[in-house]
Parts: C-alpha cells; structure tokens; sequence
C-alpha cells in the first residue's frame, strides 16, 4: 500500500473517532463515525485477496446500513422534540432504532455475522484496529445514550452474544475468528451493564483494548494465523509464548490477573440491582470463553508438536515492539491489585 495513502488513512480513522468522542450534536456524531468507516476500508482491502476484498465489502455495507439507521434515529428524535442533542433521546422509536444501530456498529447478536469474516479476511494489525479503535466510536455513543435504550433489547442481545460468543469460538481453527467471538462475547458484558453503571462500560473497554492489543501484537510478532502453527511458535519466541499464555487467561477473566477485575465489578453491579439470576447466567456462560482461552494458552505453550520445526531462535527482534509488547503484557496481568486506586478514578 502506498506509504501516503497509509498515512491519510490511519490520520482519517483518528480523526473520524476523535470527531464522535467529543461531539454532542448527532450530525457531527455520525459524520465521525463516516469517516472512520470510509477510512479503515482501504486498510482492509490493502492486500487485495478476495477474501480481502469481500471483508471490505461486508464491512462497508453492515456499518452504512447502522449509520443509516443512527442518522434516522436522531432525525425522528429531533422531529418529535426539537432536540439535537445527544443526551437528550427521549422518542421511544428513536430510542429502539439506535439500539439497534448500535448492536449493528459493536458487533452485538444478531447482528454479529459480519464480524468473524471480516476478522479473518484483514491483516493482523487491521483486525486489531477493528476490535478495539473502531468500537471506541460505538461504545461512546453507548455510555451517552445509555439511559435512554430499550433495556430489555439491550439485556436480552447482551445475555445472547456472551453465549454465542463463547459457544461459537469452541469451534474455531482460526486464530482471528476465535478473537473475533471472544469481541462479541466481551460486547455482551459491557452491554449488560450500560443501564445500571455506565462507568464500567469504558473500564471494561480500556481493560478489553488493553489485553486485546496485547494479544494480537504477539501473534503478528509470531506470525502466527492457525492453531496448528501456534503450536510451533514456541520455537522461535519461548518467552513472548510464556507470557502470551498469561494474556490469554486474563482475557479469559481468571484471577489474580487484570481481567477479572471487570467480570467482578459487573457481576458486583447486578448483583445490587437484584439481578442475581442474570449474574449467574453472565458467570456461568464466561466459562465457554475459557474453554476457548485454554485451547489457546494449550496451543502456545504446552503442546509439543510431533514434528518440531528447527526455527532458529529471533534474538534479534525489533525492539520498539519488544518494548511495547513487554509493557502492555504487564499492564494485561498485573492491574488487579491496583483495583482500589481504579475503582476512586471511575
């Protein structure tokens, strides 16, 4: 790909986000949200595979229809009370449209189909863009909005998308496809919650960017795409596979690691709200996703391959990922103890 039009690109994509984060009124909202989309589609399609292709293509029609639809939420909201204002959604019909838009946008069941394919049809680093950058636009305009959504819509797509993304990533080869419903199955837990403490939708999301790039930054460092060639990655970079394994299990939300703590607050949050049957639900469908992440951690450290391949061993990486990768593994693992001063800041 062009060098320029790489640049152009990615400057457009922090534009598009830094443009919805900080606006109030809904046409500045959703024109960020358009450039992010028009943005990021050149990085999809940069390697000109079919498959590439196809994820460009899938991608740009899933995000205009949602645009669509949060556009014509916010017009017949402005119609009925004269408000522009993003807080200010008060119009039932306005109110379960961008619900709906924004299950489109995150990724959330079933709306979700699009995720996983177009995941696996870009390059590693564009799929990290996909699940963390481009849902930071949606995720906002869900803590904005979050006292005005349907809630039974919200709860009902948030209990059905931690299932499907734990039951579907059982079944999964792919490394990208298995990241892809561990996204949509962590959408469904920051969903839950909007309602009752929109706080923890932006702690979870920090944490979930956080322990995603950390993975996804490994697996390009590796090279690796499969399971099958996950299992002789221990080879080149055994300490990278070593703590990658830590990641994954605290993704996965097992303590003392940095991804139980949002699992935790939230199980906490609706347990007060009385709703200890729905806790329940949430807790017990988080144990398919970590069958997945065992898988997974399994693959990358344990299993020795029947045939090794000699790799010579990558002594000599680049350090400024090195650097990167070493200190987002540590924050990934390690915040938990740090919870108190977190919990003051939220």
């Amino acid at each position: 790909m062009n060098p320029h039009a790489k640049l152009i690109s990615t400057l457009s994509l922090f534009l598009g986000t830094t443009i919805t984060i900080s606006s109030s009124h809904w046409m500045m909202a959703w024109a960020g949200l358009e450039i992010n989309t028009l943005a990021i589609i050149p990085l999809i399609s940069k390697s000109h595979h079919p498959r590439s292709i196809e994820a460009a293509i899938k991608y740009f029609l899933v995000q205009a229809t949602a645009s669509a639809l949060l556009l014509f939420s916010s017009m017949s909201n402005a119609w009925a009370t004269g408000q522009w204002d993003i807080t200010q959604l008060t119009h039932t019909t306005s109110c379960l449209l961008l619900t709906i838009a924004i299950a489109m946008k995150l990724g959330l069941v079933p709306f979700h189909f699009w995720f996983p394919e177009v995941l696996q049809g870009s390059s590693m680093t564009t799929a990290l863009l996909l699940s963390t950058v481009m849902k930071f636009p949606p995720i906002t305009i869900l803590f904005l909005t979050s006292h005005s959504l349907n809630p039974i819509l919200l709860t009902t797509m948030a209990i059905t998308s931690t299932a499907l993304g734990g039951w579907m990533g059982l079944n999964q080869t792919q490394i990208r496809k298995i990241l892809a419903f561990s996204s949509i199955s962590h959408m469904g837990w920051m969903a839950i919650i909007a309602i009752y403490n929109p706080n923890l939708i932006l702690l979870t999301f920090y944490l979930y960017t956080l322990m995603t790039a950390t993975v996804f930054l490994t697996l390009n460092t590796t090279k690796t795409l499969k399971l099958t060639s996950m299992m002789i990655s221990w080879t080149k970079t055994p300490m990278l596979n070593a703590t990658l394994m830590l990641t994954l299990l605290s993704l996965a939300g097992l303590p003392p690691l940095t991804g139980f703590l949002p699992k935790w607050l939230i199980i906490q949050e609706l347990t007060k709200q009385e709703m200890t049957v729905v806790a329940t639900i949430m807790a017990m469908l988080s144990l398919l996703g970590l069958f997945f992440y065992l898988r997974l951690a399994y693959h990358s450290t344990i299993t020795l391959p029947p045939n090794t391949v000699n790799h010579m061993k990558q002594w000599h990486m680049n350090k400024t990922t090195n650097t990167l990768i070493a200190s987002l593994t540590s924050l990934a693992t390690l915040l938990l103890p740090l919870s108190p001063m977190i919990l003051t800041v939220i």
